[in-house]
């Protein structure tokens, strides 16, 4: 297929352009670029992409293409509680747009990134199917919320929208984000030979490496329409279900010397919930997530030491809200999120 790829030079996107290509599909990005200097390492070779903001994306800019996969957000709870309004204008009202563009595009097959996020507070000690009520705690959640029930009602027999509810990302991407809890405690472990959990390490979250939400996002793509149609997934495997305590035991396993220390400071968290990811291999049987918690502890470490991760470079070029703090200080972004 002819695909378009939002969010091509972000975190997930940089993972999943080259899943995308190797299974044999033409991808096209679209991105402002706001993370494309994030980068680790040797740079990625990028597919022929657009350099457009979200919120100024017009028909022709869809026209010509079988799928859109629409990664592009502001992508984690601190930067949506630090400008809810430009979470709900970016990650809502310009994801419906492009939406609605698609399908006037004639777009068949639209997939969208959500998250498990919109489970919120699940309460309880089951796993949380589909179903299950949503209970967003932050602006970023409840803009999926809102996005997946508008773009719901513009589902019909030519256009397949599709919503990717993915659990916590972890793992290396060229373009490193190390604002996410197992790439935050690998770095801080790396960086200063200790594993610092802030709550008392027992929220729940359930973790998805990067390349396994790449190859689920293509697995959508290529599944029968009957399979996928106006349905949410949660995408992820139960067996990374874990508690943060656990996820930072992982953590001190993987790398030389750390110690653990699990300070409470930050308070409880009513972010906890356990995942039920089943309904996405019934529904398309040929994936299976391939990586754990253990082994992407592993890579990171060893991405981290290969390509000699810097204090400076973690706390603040791969954390989102340091980043676009700087680049707004340096006069390079303003307060909408626009480049200069």
């Amino acid at each position: 297929m002819r695909v378009l790829l939002t969010g091509h030079t972000g975190y997930l996107g940089t993972v999943m352009a080259p899943v995308l290509a190797a299974a044999g599909h033409e991808v096209v990005g679209l991105d402002s670029g706001l993370f494309a200097a994030c980068v680790l390492g040797p740079a990625p070779r990028d597919p022929v992409g657009l350099a457009v903001d979200l919120r100024d994306v017009k028909a022709e800019h869809l026209r010509g293409f079988d799928a859109v996969i629409h990664l592009a957000a502001l992508s984690n709870d601190p930067l949506g509680s630090l400008a809810p309004e430009l979470t709900y204008d970016i990650n809502h009202h310009a994801s419906v747009k492009l939406a609605k563009l698609a399908k006037d595009a004639g777009v068949s097959r639209f997939l969208y990134a959500s998250t498990c996020s919109v489970y919120g507070a699940s309460g309880g000690s089951g796993l949380v199917d589909e179903d299950a009520p949503l209970r967003p705690v932050t602006p970023y959640a409840e803009s999926k919320v809102r996005v997946e029930a508008e773009v719901s009602d513009l589902a019909d027999d030519d256009f397949t929208p599709v919503y990717m509810r993915n659990a916590t990302a972890f793992g290396f991407s060229p373009r490193l984000r190390a604002d996410i809890v197992l790439n935050n405690l690998v770095g801080h472990a790396y960086l200063s030979g200790e594993v610092l959990v802030l709550s008392d390490g027992t929220p729940w979250r359930p973790l998805v490496h990067a390349d396994d939400i790449a190859h689920a996002f293509t697995a959508a793509l290529e599944a029968p329409r009957e399979a996928v149609h106006n349905r949410a997934f949660n995408i992820g495997t139960e067996r990374n279900n874990v508690t943060v305590a656990e996820i930072a035991e992982e953590v001190v396993a993987a790398v030389p010397g750390a110690k653990l220390r699990i300070t409470g400071e930050a308070g409880a968290d009513p972010r906890s919930y356990r995942v039920d990811f089943s309904r996405f291999r019934d529904a398309v049987p040929a994936f299976d997530c391939k990586w754990g918690v253990k082994d992407g502890a592993l890579q990171l470490f060893d991405a981290y030491r290969r390509n000699n991760l810097t204090r400076e470079q973690f706390e603040r070029r791969f954390t989102r809200l340091n980043w676009l703090s700087d680049r707004q200080a340096a006069g390079a972004v303003d307060a909408t999120l626009r480049h200069t």
